[in-house]
């Protein structure tokens, strides 16, 4: 095709290739292209795609990859419809700017389980307009009509005369001809995918595999120095002085210097400045949060719910159906401790700061804030912050902190310094310091109608708000109450959230309480408030069956007949489950189901418990519909790894308070599920019809209240406090 290519079409390819060669095709969030082209030198922004001379193909990603599957969906979304490898795609992180914010959240981030659903239409869409303008251009090559012309491999081709070209050697006529992307395109139907809906290996498996990955941990730039940081011991504490002789005596320590988060210690590599910083001598004022313990929590949180409280649902009349009840109403109260994130990779950030801005290297989901965020603290317009987004080992909200304090530790860490800083936070600083899931505690009271169903329900909701006081405030606050906080035990769409429990009870009323924000940083936690509502409300609605003398799933059967795709779900699990298949002694089964980011889920356990208290998790079944499958697989690993986080955390993850001080540490005292103790996992994607929907966190709430629910079946016991370790329940 060299005698075709550029030249002949009246460009020059000297200059073509000096260029670079590369056309973007630009696709405007959600289902938009741009209409520029690149001609000549000229750059084009808002892109999704980038074709280069030599037909490599790359992917401009707008969303981050800590795990969750999102660099292989995004590859195959554009694939399908560019007819080409999902493979062969490369990938480049999206600058951090208005064009590549989520036109769900408006802004930078990964989160909410929203990727796959958000990015459906636009990546597919572009995709399948560079598509047509590859397929225009070899019409105009070969003056034959585009209805006569295929694509695959990263070609087009005419059959008839057996021509074909490649995409990269497509470029210079699009440029020579001003082929612009057309209005609209037809996508493939669903019976036409070849990739879409197949199982398809991670994007980034491999590297991960052979340790090519890059993680920011990783991350080594030259003249770089590396910084730790001594921390109050409590939340809110300050530096009142500091004496650094010994650590500044020691080998490869360059500097010591205040910062707001307590101390740093920078030297030539971590280990040297983390040796360091364990030397420094600090007094302490340890603020107002030296008298905080989990354990005043719980109290103050018990009080408050048995007040009066914001009022979030009030179906039909709970509160007359449950006092004419008299004796007849059952109640209980639910707490949930504080949680950590605990990702295996550590935080850390890299940080460089100069006179005509800031880069920096940072593992986040939420780019746009930390960029607003430093250019706050710096006095800097938002475009001199450049983020570059290395993989991240882990994230389950974490690395979305609405303060971007890691970040902002680190740009503090580098100002002043001519070098690049990395500030890497040992797990021990991030579980003693970091940000927690809030503690919650709900007081639940019911009473059944004459057939043992749910006749009233009512709820009173305690803990600390995520969003109070944010930017988020608008959005989800609202008449004072934190819409996060109550996701999963509103029977009806409220507020930001499109759907409900999938549950009917005729008097539904669910009240709020915002504590006071005291002792720690809040922070989502993977399935954020579901992981607190879904254990309890799952576990109380175990309780009314068994008040009601109704087998759980039947319940829940029932209460969902207005809602055909969890209804399907159960159905589906009460076969592959065996739900009423006996099981031998010492062993139990239990249920719970949740609807979180439209995708219904539900998950049956079978588990073995001794007399001593110790048990085993034997099987876990789960049943999802998350809309169309884009890929089964990552589906499945999601599920599996959620299923997993959520397992781990019910049976002994808390932080415990003391004196303001964090008592957990690492995973010696703050456990997380090990190989060991991981059951046996199935997982059943129903098919459908609908739009795909996120699968990210589904999995982490409903494995708590079935194993919770499990563990009654088999001992008579409820746990209503949490995680299982402390009453009695150890998972071995």
């Amino acid at each position: 095709m060299t005698d075709k290519n550029p030249s002949a079409l009246g460009i020059d390819r000297r200059a073509f290739m000096k260029a670079g060669g590369a056309l973007l095709f630009a696709a405007q969030c959600p289902t938009t292209f741009a209409t520029q082209t690149a001609r000549g030198e000229t750059a084009l922004l808002n892109s999704f795609v980038k074709i280069a001379p030599d037909n490599s193909i790359t992917l401009i990603a707008n969303h981050s990859e800590f795990g969750n599957g999102a660099y292989t969906v995004m590859s195959m979304m554009l694939a399908e419809e560019l007819d080409v490898d999902y493979q062969s795609i490369q990938l480049e992180d999206a600058p951090t700017r208005p064009e590549y914010y989520s036109p769900l959240f408006g802004e930078y981030l990964t989160a909410g389980s929203v990727t796959t659903g958000s990015t459906w239409l636009p990546l597919r869409t572009a995709g399948a307009k560079a598509r047509a303008m590859l397929v225009a251009a070899a019409a105009a090559l070969w003056t034959v009509d585009t209805t006569t012309l295929t694509t695959r491999d990263g070609k087009v081709h005419h059959e008839a005369s057996g021509k074909s070209a490649s995409y990269g050697e497509l470029l210079a006529v699009i440029a020579a001809q001003s082929i612009e992307p057309p209005e609209s395109v037809t996508l493939k139907d669903p019976s036409a995918f070849t990739i879409l809906g197949k199982p398809a290996r991670r994007f980034e498996g491999e590297s991960k595999v052979d340790g090519s990955a890059i993680y920011g941990i990783d991350v080594k730039l030259p003249n770089m120095v590396y910084g730790a940081i001594a921390r109050p011991p409590v939340y809110g504490g300050k530096v009142v002085d500091f004496d650094a002789a010994e650590a500044l005596s020691m080998p490869g320590v360059i500097k010591v210097k205040p910062i707001r988060a307590g101390v740093v210690v920078l030297a030539k590599t971590y280990w040297q400045a983390k040796k360091a910083r364990d030397k420094l001598t600090i007094t302490w004022d340890r603020g107002a949060n030296a008298t905080v313990s989990t354990e005043q929590f719980y109290a103050d949180y018990r009080a408050l719910a048995d007040q009066p409280g914001l009022l979030a649902e009030d179906i039909g009349d709970a509160l007359s159906a449950i006092e004419s009840a008299g004796d007849s109403v059952i109640e209980s109260t639910y707490e949930l401790p504080l949680l950590a994130h605990a990702t295996m990779e550590p935080l850390n950030c890299v940080a460089r700061v100069t006179d005509d801005g800031c880069e920096i290297w940072s593992g986040t989901q939420y780019q746009s804030n930390d960029q607003e965020v430093i250019s706050r603290f710096l006095g800097i317009a938002q475009d001199k912050v450049v983020i570059h987004r290395p993989l991240m080992g882990g994230s389950f909200g974490r690395r979305s902190s609405k303060t971007a304090d890691y970040t902002v530790e680190a740009v503090e860490a580098a100002l002043g310094e001519d070098v690049p800083v990395q500030i890497i936070w040992s797990r021990e600083e991030d579980i003693k310091s970091g940000h927690y899931r809030p503690l919650f505690v709900h007081k639940l009271r019911a009473c059944l109608d004459e057939q043992g169903l749910p006749k009233a329900w009512h709820q009173t909701v305690v803990g600390q708000s995520l969003m109070q006081g944010s930017k988020h405030d608008p959005a989800y606050m609202v008449r004072g109450m934190d819409l996060y906080s109550l996701d999963g035990c509103l029977q009806e769409p409220f507020g930001v959230f499109p759907y409900g429990t999938s549950y009917q009870i005729p008097n539904h009323r669910v009240e709020s309480h915002n504590a006071p924000r005291v002792g720690f940083v809040p922070q989502e936690w993977r399935s954020v408030a579901h992981t607190h509502t879904g254990v309890a409300y799952e576990c109380f609605l175990d309780e009314l069956a068994h008040a009601g003398g109704m087998d759980p799933l039947e319940l829940r059967l029932h209460l969902t007949r207005e809602h055909p795709r969890m209804h399907r779900v159960l159905q589906t699990l009460k076969e592959k489950a065996q739900w009423d298949k006996p099981l031998g002694a010492g062993r139990a089964r239990g249920m719970a189901s949740r609807i979180y980011s439209v995708s219904p889920i539900a998950q049956a356990v079978e588990i073995t418990v001794k007399e001593n208290g110790d048990f085993t998790v034997d099987r876990v079944i789960c049943v999802v519909d998350c809309g169309f499958a884009v890929n089964p697989l990552g589906i499945e690993g999601q599920v599996e790894g959620g299923m997993a986080l959520g397992l781990g955390a019910v049976a002994f993850g808390k932080v415990d308070i003391v004196a303001g001080e964090v008592q957990q540490s690492n995973f010696h005292d703050y456990s997380v599920l090990r190989l060991a103790q991981m059951p046996v996992v199935e997982v059943h994607i129903l098919p459908s019809d609908e739009p795909p929907t996120g699968v990210g966190e589904q999995a982490t709430t409903p494995i708590a209240p079935a194993i919770a629910n499990a563990l009654f079946n088999a001992t008579g016991k409820r746990v209503r406090r949490f995680p299982l370790s402390t009453q009695g329940f150890n998972l071995v």
